[in-house]
């Protein structure tokens, strides 16, 4: 987890196959589809940056790659997918967390398209520049959209998930200031054990079978 490029594939792929029960136990319910593949994405994001590690950085196809996830699809896709899921009670201030997301998505995708993403190993970290020249209203539009939809979801699993969301985002702040974007990625990732969880708990109950059924039978 931002260590090594062997921790990067290793929690990368664990996620991954949390990702994979996660959809496989939503697969009936569409709606749930995009929050259930979550872990999916993350887990990619980081056997994507074991890429980087290997590469000692740069700003090849994995550092793009790496960026295209973290900027600006994270923060559309989490508002986006917390809203198909939401109770109705909740969809109305669901939408400034949308808003958010649009607006810090649209900037990051321009800022990607017109600058040249650069990846730097430091240390046990790997640290990201694209020359985002006002960075305070974009780091704050992104954690509205991703950190604040889970929290005004309404619903307690994906509010237990923004918290640990929301821990990670202070622990990255404290300890790698530099880092900060890389580490909550991979916080967040580890999390997602706690979406699978969600997601059993949205299974629809067995039915069970009726007095006819049984005389069917």
């Amino acid at each position: 987890m931002c260590w090594s490029a062997t921790a990067d594939l290793m929690v990368g792929t664990a996620v991954c196959a949390v990702g994979v029960a996660c959809v496989a136990q939503a697969a009936r319910r569409p709606r749930d589809l995009p929050m259930a593949a979550l872990p999916l994405l993350l887990g990619s994001h980081q056997i994507i940056e074991s890429v980087v590690w290997r590469g000692d950085g740069g700003t090849g196809a994995a550092t793009t790659a790496w960026a295209v996830i973290a900027l600006p699809l994270l923060p559309l896709w989490l508002p986006v997918s917390v809203l198909c899921v939401a109770p109705p009670t909740a969809r109305r201030r669901l939408l400034l967390p949308l808003a958010a997301g649009i607006a810090t998505s649209a900037v990051l995708a321009y800022y990607l398209m017109t600058h040249t993403v650069t990846a730097d190993i430091r240390g046990h970290t790997v640290g990201y520049g694209f020359g985002l020249a006002h960075p305070a209203p974009v780091v704050v539009g992104y954690l509205i959209a991703t950190i604040g939809s889970l929290l005004l979801s309404g619903d307690r699993g994906l509010i237990l998930y923004g918290i640990l969301a929301a821990v990670g985002a202070a622990v990255s702040v404290a300890l790698w200031r530099q880092e900060y974007l890389s580490t909550w990625c991979a916080l967040a990732a580890l999390s997602s054990v706690v979406l699978l969880r969600w997601v059993r708990r949205r299974r629809p109950p067995a039915r069970r079978p009726s007095g006819q059924d049984l005389q069917e039978a």
